[in-house]
């Protein structure tokens, strides 16, 4: 184990650095070759892993070899392959599974965004524009469709794990009805809905997603009579009247973007209306490596940002919400309660 007196020198830690993208690249490869799916509870010889996923025995052992530099599986004194905490959070069926998230940011759009950083960091817009000549989103859904899918995927993954914690965090025993806007394919909708019998809620999302909603909400579903699906663009209108509207990992968009999301939900639900944004923060994080990289991805991709806390306060109050609290929902993620003024 690395220590203090064992730790690598400048140099060579730069050296690693410089070399992030071989180990992103790693990851993407054991993901999409399934390594982590073929290798179970026992060690396996390398070629019977190379004969589960139809790879070479010799290049997949230097594929592991490179991730368990990084404790992503674990080469033991006899030369098999075992699995570590970290590698099986690639596998399609772990309950806390990461592989749909591993994948959505290694894409190979992100392999043309990285290197013109600089030229984001220069200009404070994002570079999809200038690569593709399309926004982002229009760019995945009509270019690069495999890749809409793995964003979809990986969002549900994150909405799935989160959304208990956001119901369980949450108080809604006073209220009627929730909106979750821009809220995907409605887990947290239909976590709320299970804690509150009486609660009615309604998803608002683009089309294609509210297509492919929550089971448990469509037509059918045991959340269906307490459900209302709305099709729609956040950033042009909320059709929406409810009770609390939630508004989670949706304001770290462009300025305007945000701005346009804030002003519809407040023209929506009016005086009173309570309006709860959940974000992740890049200035009270357990994990700031990964929220300050996603923070530049976000500027790469839509010209958006994290927030930290002052510049979501700042946002929120702009727009003329009046913030009556701060608390995290959980380690990863912050609740900024606000109300509606008169």
């Amino acid at each position: 184990m690395t220590t203090a007196q064992t730790a690598p020198p400048p140099s060579m830690r730069l050296r690693e650095l410089v070399f992030g993208a071989a180990c992103a690249a790693a990851v993407r490869a054991a993901a999409r070759l399934g390594v982590a799916d073929a290798l179970d509870d026992s060690p396996l010889p390398v070629e019977d892993l190379a004969a589960a996923v139809k790879t070479e025995p010799k290049t997949l052992r230097r594929l592991l070899r490179a991730l368990s530099c990084y404790g992503l599986f674990a080469e033991q004194p006899d030369g098999t392959f075992a699995h570590t905490d970290m590698s099986r959070l690639l596998r399609e069926d772990d309950p806390n599974s990461l592989r749909a998230i591993a994948l959505w940011c290694t894409e190979p759009w992100t392999w043309d965004a990285w290197p013109m950083l600089d030229e984001a960091v220069r200009t404070g817009r994002n570079v999809v524009q200038d690569l593709y000549g399309k926004e982002f989103f229009q760019y995945l859904n009509e270019d690069a469709p495999e890749s809409a899918d793995v964003f979809n995927r990986a969002m549900t993954t994150s909405s799935v794990q989160s959304a208990r914690d956001v119901a369980q965090f949450l108080d809604l025993s006073g209220s009627t009805s929730v909106a979750d806007i821009g809220g995907g394919q409605g887990h947290v909708v239909a976590s709320l809905l299970e804690k509150y019998p009486a609660l009615h809620g309604t998803l608002l999302d683009l089309p294609r997603v509210v297509d492919n909603v929550d089971p448990r909400l469509r037509a059918g579903g045991a959340l269906a009579d307490r459900t209302r699906l709305v099709p729609g663009d956040c950033r042009e209108a909320v059709p929406v009247r409810a009770d609390v509207y939630i508004i989670k990992n949706i304001l770290e968009w462009d300025d305007d973007s945000t701005t346009r999301v804030l002003r519809n939900v407040i023209a929506a639900g009016g005086p009173g209306a309570r309006v709860v944004a959940i974000e992740n923060l890049v200035d009270d994080s357990p994990s700031m490596r990964f929220s300050t990289a996603m923070d530049l991805l976000l500027l790469l991709n839509v010209g958006g940002a994290k927030h930290t806390t002052e510049s979501l306060t700042g946002r929120l109050t702009e727009a003329g919400l009046v913030i009556d609290d701060i608390r995290p929902v959980n380690p990863y993620l912050h609740a900024f309660d606000c109300t509606i003024p008169a």
